[in-house]
């Protein structure tokens, strides 16, 4: 459920003014900027110069800086550059102006957050290599030192930083160059004596462009408090360890990830080691494995050797499930080795060697016990499926660079992509663009080298794309489980009013506004039962709700998970269930529920009482349902005696709502839900329908509505001559005469379908009723024959 503002609630969240200030949250205090003066938002350049950034007085008189200083200026994952600061009287007092391309040496963005120090005792330097970036010397003739390095230096004493990409005008065009080496420090300044040596293969755009996009912490969403619990035991340990040793304990040696495929456990762990600059070993679990007796091994010792030597280290293991699986569990000799090698190896790291382990898989029950204790894998983070905003963080990395129309609304895209994990988010935005470019198609000629520029500057990602995307896309860690936001509203359903009211009570309302469930020390239900006669909608209404909700909808057949094999029926109803909680708030439909939920005992002939077991599992799992995980279960049954008492009592099963075949103002509305869609002629009169029709249930009459239009069909494609393509009076009633005659609804229906009268029957001309047998000339209409269909 999306709010007034477009906002979607936080599951379980009351938003009353006695809950805790989430930015005083000792969890997530890591996470905070503590304020300083030095620490300055980015703001454009007015001057595009490289070596230049521009203070206004009144901060650089606070910083003890003076016109022409040479200051370092830190950005994000451990960058930094040398520059000269001025001071500028338009510039605002938090903000310092740097131009783009140091923007992209210190990896931050305009509005992000720069750290400024004095920097008094930078050299002279003797000796810089610089190369040009490839693709902008492309069809650059003459020579580059004098054309272009030789201008740019004379000019004044500008301060390098090596590994930094500078921008210099001159000739026809604008030329990139990167500082390769500098001599006697990374940092120095390009004086006149300075030797500039500009010898050497260019450098590749694409092996920047992969330095360029090095993961970050800005590049992880949807999991805030993960997050600041890695940093606390990984960048805290690496950083700072007096900090351990000054309180008396020692530094976590393990973080263990679980979660499902693409929730960005591994960048998460490339992050930390891109952030904390810290040596990074990756060892793929797989890999490691090898069919020589002691090798498997010995590439384990290697790792940990390896990054000893390079600490502070991280050693990230991933897919550990694969080496050091339960060993009472494995048959082969290799794994138990591996495993007890990886024990030894966490066990005997030196307690100050600022190594850390870090280890993800997505089924955390496979790894040997032994790992799992303290010492080893400290703490374990659940890296789960991100709620709506977390969603939204993601949604905006991956559109950062992306085009976007102003129709594009991310948090309604955030709100309908239950269950999407990080990565079927990144495929989302890709498809996205990938329909923009389609539609672009008629207007690109592959044979051309070159694209038109409006062409170019047309692109522009537009809802619809995203609306294509995500009618393509489901969410890959759901896969398994049949999961769907419903399309069904209130309006599809005609009718059962009072049910409707009740349902947005016991679902909606905890859904929508949890502090009134807060405020009164309730908790909500955890589930209703419908019951009644086939065919009333009972499914139906379970759709609408969810999609009422905006919630994910499971929807589970009985006998689906009965299986032959000892066990696996219940393991079957706990990954059901551990779905359900993942893709939360989610609606499970227990269809048939009867079928699995029999009276226990009553199972004659049940093979090893596999009925019994599950319908334990599933009283288990209901009383293990968290409140705030928001899973609520619809159970729907035409035989509610056969159930067992046990699940309709409340806390599981609260409220037993009977869906009875509908009165005449409901069947009227089920007509006219049923029908809008149709073209309808002005004859058919529903009211008279809706009289003549008692005891038929909402399948039957909708049943009755597609085949008069499956008859119209026959109609329009039969006859040589055009008439209209419309649903007319004598369709439905004829099919409400063959249904009786077929006794469909029980033999209680009493039509005037029977009478000779043509005015009873309001039918047009063409329809004549002979005794109990009906001829039918279809109607003509003369001025219409070529109407299109």
């Amino acid at each position: 459920m999306v709010d007034g503002k477009g906002k979607l609630p936080e599951v379980g969240e009351a938003s009353n003014s006695s809950d805790p200030d989430p930015s005083h949250d000792p969890s997530t205090a890591i996470l905070r900027k503590k304020p300083a003066p030095n620490k300055l938002i980015v703001d454009d350049a007015t001057k595009d110069d490289n070596s230049v950034m521009t203070l206004s007085p009144a901060t650089m008189e606070k910083l003890q800086l003076f016109r022409g200083d040479t200051v370092l200026i830190k950005g994000k994952k451990r960058r930094d550059t040398v520059l000269i600061v001025l001071a500028d009287d338009d510039c605002e007092d938090s903000k310092v102006r740097i131009n783009k391309v140091v923007r992209n040496n210190l990896r931050v963005r305009l509005g992000d957050i720069v750290s400024i120090h004095p920097c008094p005792d930078i050299k002279y330097g003797r000796r810089i290599q610089v190369l040009p970036i490839d693709d902008t010397i492309e069809g650059v003739t003459g020579n580059l030192f004098d054309v272009y390095l030789k201008p740019y230096f004379q000019e004044a004493y500008r301060p390098v930083r090596k590994d930094d990409l500078f921008l210099v005008r001159g000739g026809m065009r604008a030329v990139e160059f990167k500082i390769v080496e500098t001599d006697p420090a990374d940092y120095c300044i390009v004086a006149q004596d300075t030797e500039i040596y500009c010898e050497g293969d260019p450098i590749k755009r694409e092996d920047e462009e992969a330095n360029l996009n090095d993961v970050g912490y800005d590049d992880i969403g949807g999991c805030r408090k993960q997050m600041a619990q890695i940093r606390e035991l990984v960048e805290l340990p690496l950083r700072h360890p007096q900090l351990f040793k000054s309180i008396g304990i020692k530094p976590p040696r393990g973080i263990l990830m679980y979660g499902p495929p693409g929730t960005g456990k591994t960048l998460i762990a490339r992050a930390v080691a891109n952030e904390t600059g810290a040596f990074f070993f990756l060892i793929n679990g797989p890999e490691i494995m090898s069919k020589m007796a002691g090798e498997s091994e010995s590439n384990l010792r290697k790792a940990f050797e390896e990054a000893e030597k390079n600490s502070p280290a991280i050693i990230f293991i991933d897919e550990i499930d694969a080496i050091a699986p339960k060993r009472e569990k494995t048959n082969g000799e290799v794994e138990r080795r591996v495993v007890s090698q990886l024990l030894t190896l966490m066990d005997g790291m030196k307690a100050r060697s600022n190594v850390v382990v870090m280890a993800a898989t997505n089924r955390p029950n496979s790894i040997d016990p032994a790992l799992r204790r303290f010492g080893r894998f400290d703490r374990e983070i659940d890296i789960g499926i991100p709620d709506p905003t977390g969603r939204l963080e993601i949604l905006r990395i991956h559109t950062k660079n992306m085009k976007l129309d102003e129709d594009v609304d991310l948090e309604q895209i955030a709100g309908e992509t239950h269950g999407y994990v990080g990565s079927d988010i990144a495929s989302l935005c890709s498809e996205a663009a990938m329909q923009q470019i389609r539609e672009k198609m008629d207007l690109i000629d592959l044979e051309d080298e070159t694209i038109d520029a409006e062409v170019l500057d047309s692109l522009a990602v537009t809802m619809d794309n995203f609306r294509y995307a995500l009618g393509a896309s489901n969410p890959s860690a759901l896969r398994e489980t049949v999961v769907e936001v419903p399309t069904v509203t209130w309006n599809d359903i005609g009718g059962l009013e009072k049910v409707k009211q009740e349902l947005q009570e016991t679902v909606q309302y905890p859904v929508e506004h949890p502090d009134k469930f807060l405020k009164f020390g309730m908790s909500p239900s955890k589930g209703v039962l419908f019951y009644g006669p086939p065919g009333c909608g009972k499914t139906l209404l379970a759709k609408a709700i969810a999609n009422e909700c905006q919630a994910n909808f499971i929807s589970i057949k009985g006998p689906e998970l009965l299986t032959m094999w000892f066990g696996e029926s219940e393991a079957n109803v706990r990954d059901v269930f551990d779905k359900a909680r993942a893709a939360a708030p989610c609606v499970m439909f227990f269809d048939e529920l009867d079928s699995i939920a029999k009276s226990r005992g009553s199972g004659a002939g049940d093979g090893g009482g596999a009925g019994d077991r599950v319908l334990n599992q599933i009283l288990t799992e209901m009383d293990g349902m968290n409140a705030k995980k928001n899973v609520f279960v619809i159970g729907a049954t035409n035989r509610p005696d056969q159930i067992d008492p046990a699940l309709l009592r409340p806390g599981r099963l609260d409220q037993l709502i009977y869906i009875p075949l509908p009165d005449e103002p409901s069947r009227l509305s089920i007509l006219k839900a049923t029908l809008r869609k149709s073209p309808v002629r002005d004859d058919v009169d529903l009211a008279y329908l809706a009289n003549a029709t008692d005891g038929f249930s909402g399948a039957d009459l909708t049943e009755v509505c597609q085949r008069a239009c499956k008859l119209a069909i026959r109609e329009r494609l039969t006859l040589k001559k055009r008439c209209d393509l419309l649903a007319a009076q004598y369709h439905l009633t004829t099919l409400l005469d063959t249904i009786c005659s077929l006794g469909i609804s029980n033999n209680r229906l009493v039509l005037v379908l029977h009478l000779n009268s043509q005015k009873d029957l309001k039918l047009p001309t063409g329809v004549v009723l002979r005794g109990k047998k009906k001829t039918i000339r279809p109607y003509m209409n003369s001025s219409n024959e070529d109407a299109n269909v």
